[in-house]
């Protein structure tokens, strides 16, 4: 599965999904809807729409009843993606959560949030590493857990707070990892995801 976010869907729009859907690709569709519920809804609608989307982000800080919207905007899709609630992003910290009004440890917050996006009936969530065994107790074994901030121990954690090895997303129980600038940004791409591959293999 490939991700297209915001930096290459404000650059080529709708077109690249398709592009990358006639080429065989699974679409991680990361473009964190957070919007008024009806807003939300017709973006999600209209993301539905597009071919090979897998996977479709909604922040779970824009509400239940946000997230409820979006959730019967798939449903009446006729090949609905799964839709994962962003808990909070890798590069928060507890000092910038409270620079935005939120107190408490990050973990605490990840896992209310998580909760709420299993009570609008998403389909996963997004969270750091270190939050996954905790969300995992708190959500059950269905829901699927996303894992970014994914850096290998000899590389950059570069804006991200909260990051962790492919090994530890692994282990701690992450259904998917999102790996981006340690590929992206390495001089040989391919000999980057070889090498991470080989750590998840031996995870």
């Amino acid at each position: 599965m490939v991700k297209v976010g915001n930096q290459l869907f404000t650059a080529e729009g709708p077109s690249v999904v398709r592009s990358l859907a006639r080429m065989g690709f699974g679409i991680f569709l990361d473009l964190k809807f957070h919007d008024i519920p009806n807003t939300v809804s017709h973006g999600i609608a209209s993301a539905c729409r597009l071919p090979g989307v897998r996977l479709l982000t909604l922040h779970t800080l824009g509400g239940a009843e946000m997230m409820l919207a979006a959730r019967r905007a798939a449903d009446a899709a006729k090949h609905p993606p799964k839709l994962l609630g962003v808990t909070l992003l890798t590069s928060h910290d507890e000092a910038s959560i409270r620079r935005v009004g939120i107190k408490g440890p990050v973990s605490a917050r990840a896992v209310s949030l998580a909760r709420l996006a299993k009570e609008a009936r998403l389909d996963g969530v997004v969270s750091s590493a270190r939050e996954v065994r905790a969300i995992r107790r708190a959500v059950g074994p269905k829901m699927l857990i996303v894992v970014p901030g994914i850096r290998p121990a000899d590389s950059t954690s570069d804006d991200q707070a909260r990051i962790a090895t492919p090994r530890e997303a692994i282990r701690a129980g992450a259904d998917y990892l999102v790996i981006g600038r340690p590929i992206t940004a390495a001089k040989d791409p391919r000999e980057a995801v070889a090498r991470i591959a080989a750590e998840i293999a031996a995870s």
